[in-house]
């Protein structure tokens, strides 16, 4: 691979690291807040009159949280890239198959456990929404307004560390750019943030839980083809692990 950087990559694997971590505490991050005026705004423009209501929370969503099933994988990569800084090419090379065909397996089904629940909500959300007056009004009080000003701040630091953590790998070795599997992966991630972010600007912000959802689906879609990328890609590496040590002198 030629001269690694060390103290690039050991940075980008810090920054993709806080990537995940953001992505992981969105749901403490937003939502919470009181949404009281914003959703009897909100429920006007859609010709609903919710009278007076208390307080209502601003639901967190699970768009932002969902993109993290995609960034573990970029975090995974990277982990892999500083794991050859420490480890002999003969043990990486036996540790990273077995290890990257279990930690696929697992993401795998995170991922369709995750797909079924943001599906549920997802179901939820549509047939209450449509079903006026009163399951709107149960939507409204339950999704009716999401903060997207807080959502847009974290996704835009989500989006900068992501962007340092592709500038980083550059420096740390140029000819990362020749893994096109990489490349593919930090599109992939760039392009779902912004989506996301498209999302949450799309509709009026009482519908915007919805889309979010839809967001997230995508998300759950996406890191399971990456799962089954990094399984099908592991296969190669645990067979020639395996020839090798069959072909080692036994004492």
């Amino acid at each position: 691979m030629g001269e690694l950087r060390k103290p690039f990559l050991l940075l980008a694997l810090l920054a993709v690291a806080l990537v995940v971590g953001v992505e992981l505490g969105a749901s403490l991050l937003t939502g919470g807040g009181d949404a009281s005026g914003a959703l009897r705004a909100g429920a006007q423009d859609l010709g609903v009159d919710v009278g007076e209501v208390g307080r209502v929370d601003e639901p967190s969503g699970r768009g932002t949280g969902y993109l993290a099933l995609i960034d573990v994988v970029a975090l995974w990569t990277t982990g892999l890239f500083c794991l050859s800084l420490v480890l002999p090419d003969r043990v990486q090379g036996r540790v990273q198959g077995v290890a990257t065909l279990v930690f696929s397996i697992v993401l795998i089904l995170v991922s369709l456990l995750m797909l079924v629940l943001a599906f549920v909500e997802l179901s939820i959300m549509v047939s209450l929404f449509l079903a006026a007056p009163f399951g709107t009004l149960a939507y409204l009080a339950l999704w009716g307004f999401f903060p997207v000003g807080e959502a847009s701040l974290l996704l835009g630091l989500v989006l900068l560390l992501k962007l340092v953590w592709v500038v980083l790998l550059l420096l740390a070795q140029p000819r990362f750019l020749q893994n096109k599997g990489l490349v593919l992966l930090a599109l992939t991630t760039l392009l779902c943030t912004v989506l996301l972010e498209f999302l949450h600007n799309l509709v009026p912000v009482v519908v915007v839980s919805i889309l979010d959802d839809v967001g997230a689906l995508v998300f759950a879609v996406v890191a399971i083809v990456w799962g089954l990328v990094l399984l099908i890609g592991s296969i190669p590496a645990i067979v020639k692990a395996v020839r090798v040590t069959a072909a080692l002198p036994t004492r």
